[in-house]
């Protein structure tokens, strides 16, 4: 079995070499996370493409919140993906829903255009939508998915924990809907881990507990290599508390 993903939230390339430093496998590049992540600039992206080896998904969301704006904020986003595309972007971040919470497929539709059928995650958008399971099938057939960045509950992890442990469940059957990989993000503490594991997850995704400092300091590669260490120490059987090795961190992003 393949060791656990261990996806990080980077700002720029200080950030996205420490994360590999620290022994991260996959990046996530947003700006401003005083509104919980947006799309960075170009420059910003050809800076981490050129500074890590990393695979690294590129966050489209123009603004805070989950929906897509008006038509043309909606074609600027695509812009933006297309350009980003043609500087060498492989992989995106994205979700919006409509104001009754369900998807927008109008958005995604266009979005996932615009990438080219790159491969891409639906962030936590899910964890707003007013049915996840119809959220899921409706979502099925578009190109390129092929995670849900969820923490099971728009509370966070500590609160979605039997969801995230009933959809790794159906994942594991090939379920329609269930077909692409869960990975955990928001609220998540290593404390979390020995549960999440013992239900079959086996991907993670962490921000503010990358950071000593919280989102006021950089990526430390002590607090990405202290998660490291943990996914990838034999956990114990279900109930059975797993050792945390290195300094505590706090919850992530």
């Amino acid at each position: 079995m393949s060791r656990p993903l261990l996806e990080v939230i980077a700002l720029n390339a200080d950030d996205a070499l420490a994360a590999q430093t620290g022994g991260a496998d996959r990046l996530e590049l947003v700006t401003d996370m005083a509104a919980d992540g947006l799309t960075p600039s170009r420059e910003t992206f050809r800076a981490v493409r050129d500074a890590v080896h990393l695979p690294l998904r590129v966050m489209l969301r123009a603004t805070d919140g989950f929906s897509a704006g008006e038509p043309e904020a909606l074609d600027a986003l695509c812009s933006a993906a297309r350009a980003l595309r043609a500087d060498g972007a492989e992989e995106f971040v994205l979700g919006f829903l409509d104001p009754a919470g369900r998807p927008d497929l109008q958005a995604v539709t266009a979005l996932t255009e615009a990438v080219g059928g790159a491969r891409w995650t639906f962030h936590r958008a899910i964890d707003r939508a007013a049915d996840r399971e119809t959220l899921r099938r409706q979502l099925d057939a578009f190109p390129g998915l092929d995670t849900y960045l969820t923490a099971g509950s728009a509370a966070g992890v500590s609160a979605g924990q039997a969801v995230l442990s009933a959809e790794a469940a159906r994942t594991a059957t090939t379920e329609p809907g269930y077909g692409a990989r869960i990975m955990v993000g928001g609220g998540l503490r290593l404390e979390h881990l020995p549960a999440l594991r013992d239900a079959g997850l086996d991907a993670f995704h962490i921000g503010g507990a990358a950071r000593l400092g919280g989102w006021h300091g950089p990526v430390d590669p002590a607090a990405v290599r202290a998660w490291r260490t943990t996914l990838d120490a034999p956990h114990p059987p279900a109930g059975v508390p797993a050792p945390v090795r290195g300094r505590s961190a706090p919850a992530a992003g």
